[in-house]
């Protein structure tokens, strides 16, 4: 009996540890910017923002993002911004859960960027 609640107790600790690790240990942080050609809500069950940014002319390098729900402010600003050259900071996770978003790249703040394909 002790050991099977020793068991259980070991596996959730584990399962706690491994929450924790995931939310608060970025693997890397970084700038991008890009024309943001999407933004999205989507989802079944679980509604997540989701997003891309093309990174070449061509559009051949997209770089595909999600947006957390506790950050509404970058949310409104991609809703304004798209079409539009844009840089954003990002956080790079190990992992995701399905309720954060498809993607291991989490936007934290957006600004708006002169594109340096078109001299105005």
């Amino acid at each position: 009996m002790k050991v099977l609640i020793y068991g259980i107790l070991a596996f959730v600790l584990f399962l706690i540890s491994y929450f924790v690790f995931v939310y608060y240990v970025p693997y890397s942080e970084g700038i991008r910017s890009g024309e943001l050609i999407k933004i999205s809500s989507k989802g079944y069950v679980v509604k997540t923002w989701e997003g891309e940014i093309s990174q070449g002319i061509s559009g051949a390098q997209i770089f595909s993002f999600s947006v957390m729900d506790n950050n509404p402010e970058a949310i409104e600003k991609l809703k304004e911004l798209q079409g539009q050259y844009v840089k954003v900071e990002y956080v790079e996770r190990y992992r995701t859960f399905f309720w954060w978003g498809d993607t291991r790249y989490f936007i934290t703040n957006v600004y708006a960027e002169k594109s340096p394909h078109f001299n105005k």
